[in-house]
């Protein structure tokens, strides 16, 4: 069995499942287009407002499935292929994925995990989640645009302690580091993600997207450095929407809003 990730659509929150039973949801090739095709399809369901990642075997994902590795690693040309198309396939259309994503990590969150931990907004562990990259161990470094994916959010020097060192950090750590936002009891991780995914849910949908679509282009820049011109040009564009006209009434109303 080659693993498969499940997408489900329940109303305005979607779940996508890592599933590779046995392998600790460990990612195959096959699964890296499936995860491609989901979040592809996640940013055209208009009514989404949140998506919740998660493993289903008693971990996130432990890593990338190295029964298939000599099949494609000893080659340049098809390693190649297989990182800047099939994972960073994967890995981009979450990147550029503009609803709002929640991980829900427990167990093993390694390797790939970690790459596709470092592509979702809000990242919650239970108090039994491990993080790590211990890839030297198998003879070959990070691939490049993985790499700066995970320095970008997990910072330079983890990622360094990771790769060089092949540490392996607890939940309690990488919250101290600013990867995790919240460390929860394994048993309450699922609820917890659940409610998260709620209150996002009830928030506004336009601006979710832009808030993302703001921080995909402005993350890491000086506060005063010049905004991009196609930006700054169309940052208010949405004042004349339904979805900000609602929000505001509903604040001087004293209701709740409804959003469209």
């Amino acid at each position: 069995m080659t693993g498969q990730v499940r997408l489900a659509l329940l109303g305005s929150v979607g779940r996508v499942t890592l599933s590779h039973p046995g392998k600790l949801d460990a990612m195959s090739r096959a699964m890296w287009g499936e995860l491609r095709d989901a979040f592809l399809r996640i940013q055209e369901e208009r009514t989404l407002r949140c998506v919740v990642i998660r493993g289903e075997n008693g971990g996130f994902c432990a890593g990338g499935d190295i029964a298939e590795y000599p099949s494609f690693r000893f080659n340049p040309e098809s390693l190649r292929l297989f990182h800047e198309e099939e994972v960073w396939g994967g890995l981009g259309a979450m990147l550029a994925c503009e609803v709002p994503i929640v991980a829900e990590i427990e167990g093993a969150c390694m390797g790939a995990g970690l790459e596709i931990a470092s592509c979702c907004d809000i990242r919650i562990a239970g108090n039994s989640a491990r993080f790590g990259a211990p890839i030297a161990r198998l003879g070959f470094p990070m691939a490049p645009r993985e790499l700066q994916l995970v320095a970008a959010v997990a910072g330079e020097a983890t990622l360094r302690e990771m790769l060089l060192e092949a540490a392996i950090l607890d939940a309690a750590e990488m919250k101290a580091r600013g990867f995790l936002q919240r460390v929860v009891p394994n048993e309450l991780l699922a609820d917890e993600c659940e409610a998260t995914a709620g209150r996002v849910a009830q928030l506004a949908p336009q601006a979710a997207r832009m808030n993302k679509r703001m921080l995909r282009r402005l993350a890491g820049q000086p506060a005063d450095a010049a905004l991009p011109a196609d930006l700054a040009q169309r940052a208010y564009d949405y004042a004349t929407s339904a979805e900000h006209r609602e929000g505001i009434s509903a604040f001087l109303e004293k209701r709740r809003p409804r959003f469209p």
